[in-house]
């Protein structure tokens, strides 16, 4: 029997054994359903409809602890409903207002020996969203999660666009998973991963009804570990915890839960088209500020010589001409890279940092996140694992003023590498820092739970264009599917925008960059995050179009709100931001030929004048104005590997 005979096999007996007696919750308008329910030995199951349009069908939910199963064996008794209407301000997300709007429901289930579990549901028009509560079982007040049961059973025909998890301390100095895996694109269910270790969060579904799910998860802290889903199996993919061998083997691998208490959120973002899932804030609706700081997180735009002079760049003279480089372009910061502490030296890290306060320029200082779960020898190394060291170094940064640092090399997902991070954002709070981490797990809500957290990489980035040629040339490829995926659910620092066509010092050795200039600029628009380190040079202020500058030099890092405006994961892409007043519409192509788009622009007026940037004959970036006669079909002509930029 083949895979797919199985699973469907698998999907009719789960659909014959249903007890029909379950709950519906419905979204405010009525477009999506969630139906609960229990099979006839008692296992919690759920469906998603949109419009009538299946999405997920009957797919068990429940967790196994170590010492009581909360899978089956048990039967609906409880069910609250509530409507929930709020609103919020965020400031270093896609929008900076918004509004909640969806239904809430508490589902209890019980079973025999006093079991109990709670269902807790998030019914909004663009999307669903669960969490498992477990109250006290008898007299026990913890318990140890050995397995979750919460799935996900799509349509048979779904196609996924998915990274696949990496096999633990593998990749460079052994410091993966690290969520830096290529996507596979409009692929079937039953493909295997890359590892044989399941798909990392976000993951982004296509059901034959043509409805588009983003799963992802949310509200993760050191309550818990951060979770992936597992292959396509009898059927459906499950949440999966992390591997044991993950961080050299350091911490447990199933969280460890005082009762009563919580998984995290299980995020699905749902739509017809693709606007929900690239305009949805569920991953920041469902949780809240975990702390108070005494200002905002410090949004920016920076330099940063690593990424394209590398290691040797990391000495008091490169440093200087990239906050040269930073001052010109009216830049915050400049980041100093791995390796300071031997090149540089905490004294030498003083005088770089009076230089750039001089220039009107901060530092941002780089940190491994650890030294005993890789074999990673940059340094400093050992300053962020450990509460008293780690107090030491931001006493020495604050004494400074440095207010921002970097802290790479995670390597992992359990619960206490969940803590880590949670502990290093608390601290750094404390001396009054913003945190990016890098080599790093997805940020599942942080950025509404953490005020001083402003960045994150995971994500396969721009960095491996000084590797790899074959990354140049599946940039165009990498940069359509994030819009849609990756940096839909979490800021993304993905340190891009080269104006350098070579990937060198000098401009002229090293890998061949593919796409137009205008791409580039595009890509400034398309990857929020509020702190971007682009990956400009010196050299760009000599050699790079003057347009291209003048650009980057206005571009802001923060953003009010979004619009889907067209496109297909892994083809093209055109969205749009807003900045204040300003709108920016961007778009980029993997197309292999030229097409002549046209374009819904609502934000803009008839009879407006806009700017245009995108290319001219010889591929270069050139800067136009144009008076939109009709906001409803705007033509724009986009040409393979390249981009355009749209302004009012």
């Amino acid at each position: 029997m083949n895979n797919k005979l199985i699973a469907l096999t698998t999907a009719c007996l789960l659909s014959l054994s249903v007890n029909v007696s379950g709950k519906k919750i419905t979204s405010p308008s009525g477009n999506i359903v969630v139906t609960t329910s229990v099979t006839d030995v008692g296992t919690p199951i759920y469906s998603i409809t949109l419009n009538g349009r299946p999405v997920i069908n009957n797919a068990p939910l429940g967790l196994v602890a170590d010492f009581v199963d909360l899978s089956s064996g048990l039967k609906e008794t409880g069910f609250q409903r509530d409507d929930v209407k709020r609103e919020y301000v965020q400031d270093k997300i896609k929008k900076s207002n918004v509004e909640v709007n969806a239904t809430s429901a508490i589902v209890t289930y019980e079973g025999e020996d006093g079991r109990v579990l709670n269902i807790e549901w998030h019914v909004a028009d663009d999307g669903v969203a669960y969490r498992l509560g477990v109250p006290k079982q008898s007299e026990r007040g913890s318990l140890r999660v050995l397995e979750e049961k919460n799935s996900f059973v799509f349509p048979q025909g779904t196609t996924t666009f998915l990274t696949s998890q990496s096999t633990p301390m593998i990749g460079w100095k052994r410091t993966k998973p690290s969520y830096e895996e290529y996507y596979v694109v409009d692929a079937p269910m039953d493909l295997p991963s890359q590892f044989g270790e399941g798909y990392t969060f976000p993951a982004l579904f296509k059901t034959p009804d043509n409805v588009w799910a983003l799963i992802t998860e949310t509200g993760v802290d050191g309550y818990y570990a951060a979770s992936h889903l597992s292959d396509y199996k009898d059927g459906k993919y499950t949440i999966a915890l992390p591997m044991p061998e993950e961080n050299n083997g350091n911490g447990s691998a199933s969280p460890a839960v005082a009762l009563p208490g919580y998984t995290p959120w299980r995020v699905i973002a749902i739509g017809d088209d693709l606007a929900p899932i690239v305009e949805t804030t569920l991953p920041w609706d469902l949780v809240e500020p975990r702390y108070t700081t005494s200002r905002p997180g410090r949004p920016g735009k920076g330099t940063w010589s690593w990424i394209l002079w590398q290691d040797g760049s990391i000495n008091l003279e490169d440093q200087k001409m990239y906050v040269d480089l930073a001052s010109e372009m009216g830049y915050d910061n400049v980041l100093v890279d791995n390796w300071w502490d031997t090149n540089i030296g905490e004294e030498g890290i003083e005088e770089l940092n009076q230089y750039a306060k001089s220039k009107g320029v901060n530092l941002l200082i780089w940190f491994s996140s650890s030294g005993d779960w890789n074999d990673i020898v940059q340094g400093p190394i050992n300053r962020m694992n450990r509460p008293i060291v780690r107090k030491k170094t931001m006493q020495w940064l604050k004494n400074n003023d440095i207010h921002g640092i970097k802290v790479d090399f995670f390597g992992g997902d359990k619960q206490e590498t969940i803590r880590l991070y949670e502990d290093i954002l608390s601290d750094a709070a404390d001396y009054d820092i913003d945190v990016i981490f890098h080599g790093c797990t997805l940020p599942r809500g942080w950025e509404r739970m953490y005020p001083n957290f402003v960045g994150a990489e995971a994500v396969l980035a721009s960095e491996n264009m000084i590797f790899d040629q074959e990354f140049c040339d599946l940039e165009a490829l990498q940069t359509t599917l994030h819009p849609f995926i990756r940096n839909a659910t979490a800021i993304m620092e993905y340190g891009g925008t080269f104006l350098n066509k070579r990937m060198h010092r000098d401009n002229k050795h090293g890998n061949i960059r593919r796409t137009s200039d205008a791409f580039q600029l595009a890509t400034a628009v398309l990857f929020q995050n509020p702190v971007q380190n682009f990956a400009l040079a010196p050299n760009n202020l000599d050699d790079a179009p003057m347009v291209a500058l003048e650009f980057m030099k206005e571009v802001p890092t923060t953003w009010d709100d979004i619009k889907f405006i067209d496109g297909y994961p892994g083809q093209f892409v055109v969205l749009a931001r807003r900045h204040n007043d300003k709108w920016y519409v961007a778009g980029v192509s993997n197309l292999d030929k030229t097409v002549e788009l046209e374009l819904n622009l609502p934000m803009f007026e008839k009879e407006e004048t806009v700017s245009m940037i995108n290319d001219d004959r010889n591929g270069e970036p050139v800067k136009t104005r144009f008076t939109v006669k009709n906001p409803e079909k705007v033509k724009v002509k986009l040409n393979p590997l390249s981009g355009f930029i749209i302004m009012n």
